[in-house]
């Protein structure tokens, strides 16, 4: 199974707090999917933590756990910014001004030999080269090398320097004759000359680091051999000293005018509503975009941010919107298969609505396999046999159908696995909570619902021996009034569910939930919790009865 990331996936992904079910659905789900849809990629994804039965599940049959995805909210990756290359420090300012004007930008990043962003330049920054014209030191200040001189004067290299040779000394531009070289060339100069064979031997005997013969004559050979022994770099260009003279600033590397100081800098992942904040703020036209490692990917501009492209989404195993990723609003669902309730979820266009009501989201995905003429692979199978044997509590669940049966027993022979003891171990381990904290008992299968202004919280473990329930409920029963109070709910309850006697051990907080907990299931609850005999499915139970106590409750309902 391919698990690699692209940014223009379609992400399938469950609820909050995913269960085995919902991470299974997903993966076999996406599976199908990229089978029948080639062109396009769908990627599983999880919105939460993978509990311990899950784990045990997708370490069985070695499948990697699908990527974090809890916010899909646009990010600038969903952006088409520009993948511009960066340019090296070495580079001329006239060839970073073609790259500009090539490109269309006004703005360059420049990276070091691993692509790490070093600064920018500008065309303002180039500006304020050009205003250097009037030293005749600006390539000795910024470090030029030589051959960054040879190609912003179109010349020939007659006799050259070391690759990192960089310029030293004043731009002169030497009288005609041999006769005033000495007061006019000191050591290190580049020197401009149109001067014959004399004066070019005069500037190197005078110790000049460069000497660029102009109008297209030739450098003269004696002049080339006593350059090459003095380690003199001569260069012969078509254009006039004047031309020369005004073009040479333009080897000044860019290094020497980018800006280093505090870059403002997005990553792909940088959440496009950042990006926008930031750009108000500050008053550039163009920021780098960098990968996690500081490597330069691209600029981004205001412009590009109107050519944003929402997350595309497939929702398995709820249609609440509680229960659903955040920013889901700013995304787009494009399908939901689910066995839930029709719940809060609400989209802009029609979509693809797989539900049906059977104990398992997997069964309905098993029942697309089906349709579509797909047989699933041994770990495909494997963890959609377990998401069913999990949701139906080895088919005691009143969730489970003849649907759900047919089903695993099919999954389990592709899979080959027995039912029986696999489910036994899956269990056993999902229901161990050694080394566990409240918080991480509570989201192992933990979902938000509403039934008018009330909001309450329903977790659900299962559990194959009693010293595993036992433990869970010592851990857990302390912490529910925390939990209710910092997630600012009327109610939280917690279903303990013992497998082999089909019996719910319900763990409640909020004012009045022992009385609501009594009318809902006409029992009595003492002491924040009560015991649930039969009770063992919380979609069509626990959560029907409870939202029926809360409208009675509430006359105005």
């Amino acid at each position: 199974m391919d698990r690699r990331t692209d940014p223009h996936a379609v992400l399938v992904l469950g609820h909050k707090s995913p269960d085995t079910d919902s991470i299974c659905a997903a993966i076999a789900y996406a599976g199908l999917k990229n089978t029948l849809d080639p062109q396009r990629r769908y990627e599983p994804c999880r919105a939460g933590l993978v509990n311990r039965e899950t784990q045990f599940v997708l370490d069985y049959f070695a499948v990697p756990e699908p990527r974090l995805c809890t916010d899909v909210s646009p990010q600038l990756q969903d952006v088409d910014y520009r993948h511009e290359p960066g340019v090296p420090p070495q580079l001329s300012l006239r060839r970073a001004w073609e790259t500009l004007r090539a490109r269309d930008l006004d703005t360059l990043c420049v990276v070091d030999e691993n692509d790490l962003l070093l600064g920018l330049v500008t065309v303002r920054d180039m500006a304020r080269a050009d205003l250097d014209l009037i030293d005749e030191s600006v390539l000795s200040k910024t470090g030029t090398p030589y051959q960054n001189v040879a190609d912003t004067l179109d010349a020939q290299v007659v006799v050259p320097g070391g690759p990192d040779q960089r310029v030293t000394g004043r731009i002169v531009v030497a009288p005609g004759g041999a006769g005033g070289m000495a007061d006019a060339v000191r050591a290190g100069d580049v020197v401009i000359l149109t001067g014959g064979a004399e004066a070019q031997r005069a500037a190197v005997e005078m110790g000049a680091g460069c000497v660029i013969v102009c109008g297209g004559e030739a450098v003269d050979q004696t002049a080339a051999a006593l350059a090459w022994a003095r380690g003199c770099v001569a260069l012969s260009t078509p254009h006039s000293p004047y031309a020369a003279g005004q073009r040479i600033v333009q080897s000044s590397a860019v290094e020497a005018y980018m800006n280093r100081g505090e870059l403002v800098t997005f990553t792909p992942h940088t959440l496009v509503e950042t990006v926008t904040r930031v750009m108000a703020a500050v008053r550039y036209r163009y920021f780098p975009v960098v990968d996690d490692e500081g490597r330069c990917v691209g600029l981004v501009s205001r412009r590009n941010l109107l050519n944003l492209r929402k997350k595309q989404l497939i929702l398995v195993d709820h249609n609440e919107r509680a229960q659903a990723v955040d920013g889901l609003e700013e995304a787009e669902v494009l399908e939901v298969v689910d066995h839930h309730r029709i719940g809060t979820l609400e989209t802009d266009a029609p979509v693809y609505f797989r539900n049906a009501p059977v104990g398992a989201t997997c069964t309905v995905v098993y029942q697309l396999y089906q349709e579509h003429g797909v047989t699933p692979d041994r770990a495909t199978a494997g963890l959609m046999l377990s998401a069913i044997l999990s949701d139906t509590l080895m088919f005691r669940s009143p969730t489970c159908t003849p649907a759900d049966r047919r089903a695993a027993e099919a999954l389990a022979a592709l899979a080959e696995v027995d039912m029986e003891s696999y489910a036994a171990a899956m269990f056993d381990r999902g229901g161990d909570v050694t080394g566990k904290s409240p918080e991480d008992i509570l989201r192992t299968d933990y979902k938000l619902f509403t039934s008018g202004n009330c909001r309450f919280g329903v977790g659900h473990g299962s559990f194959m021996n009693e010293k595993n329930r036992r433990s869970a409920m010592a851990l857990l029963g302390p912490w529910l009034p925390v939990a209710l109070e910092r997630q600012g709910l009327d109610y939280i309850f917690y279903m303990f569910t013992d497998i082999p006697t089909s019996t719910t051990w319900l763990m409640m907080a909020g004012k009045g939930a022992e009385e609501l907990v009594g009318r809902a299931f006409h029992v009595a609850a003492q002491d924040g919790a009560a015991v649930l005999p039969g009770i063992v499915s919380r979609k069509k139970q626990v959560i029907p009865a409870l939202i029926g106590a809360i409208k009675q409750q509430i006359p105005a309902y």
